[in-house]
């Protein structure tokens, strides 16, 4: 279908009024949604800097990598396929990051009651169950995973918009700030775990998520676990299941 079709563009400022780079890309849903995520890691996230007393330099995202990696496989579920020309932006400007497809809010959601618990009732569930068996979402509350993966990494809660047929989800720059407290930028989910590692020592993965399973799928936990051992939270220890 010929909008099944991928634009990426790079705008100098905070507007459209110039182009940096202007790109389009065809194909099925897999590939486009590799060709974005790759755009991204390549082009977009990284910042270099250098603090006092190091000598090497320190690598960090421009916007979070999980969360605008969600937010890209639950457009490709949800937009509208129906509409012929139609499309999914990848916009990067100065200050954001967005991402934006034709579609409207499930069943009278508005921008305010899509963060809280909802009814999961995706417009395209053959296309949602085949990106959930391929492991690229889950069958969760992916809103609440996309804030919750923003908010760990540091970065503030990511915007949806509504505007008459299409929705963005936009996502501020925000710059390293290195003298942020590491736990202070931390989930519910991730300071539970920290919390319970504190009181009960060393726990298999089985044995966490054993009390805390009815909060969080076993994947988001090693997402967690994950966010926890770059920050050198947590450490792993042995080998194996």
């Amino acid at each position: 279908m010929p909008q099944c079709l991928l634009r990426v563009a790079r705008f100098k400022g905070l507007d459209r009024s110039e182009f940096l780079d202007n790109r389009q890309f065809t194909g099925n849903a897999f590939s486009l949604f590799r060709k974005a995520v790759s755009i991204l890691s390549n082009n977009i996230y990284i910042s270099s800097r250098f603090e006092p007393g190091h000598r090497e330099h320190f690598s960090e995202s421009l916007y979070p990598q999980l969360a605008t990696r969600e937010a890209l496989a639950n457009t490709f579920c949800h937009r509208n396929y129906s509409i012929g020309g139609s499309s999914i932006g990848l916009a990067v400007y100065d200050d954001r990051l967005e991402v934006t497809s034709i579609r409207v809010l499930h069943y009278g959601l508005t921008t305010e009651d899509i963060y809280f618990p909802h009814e999961l009732r995706p417009w395209n569930p053959l296309i949602t169950r085949t990106f959930y068996l391929r492991g690229f979402i889950e069958e969760d509350n992916g809103t609440q995973k996309l804030s919750d993966l923003a908010v760990s990494a540091g970065f503030s809660k990511p915007e949806i918009e509504e505007n008459n047929d299409f929705v963005t989800v936009r996502f501020r720059r925000q710059d390293p700030k290195p003298s942020q407290p590491q736990q202070a930028r931390l989930t519910i989910h991730q300071l539970k775990i920290l919390e319970l590692l504190q009181t009960k020592g060393a726990l298999p993965l089985r044995g966490l998520h054993a009390i805390i399973g009815i909060q969080v799928s076993k994947r988001r936990l090693r997402e967690n676990l994950t966010v926890l051992k770059r920050r050198k939270l947590v450490k792993s220890i042995g080998t194996g299941r």
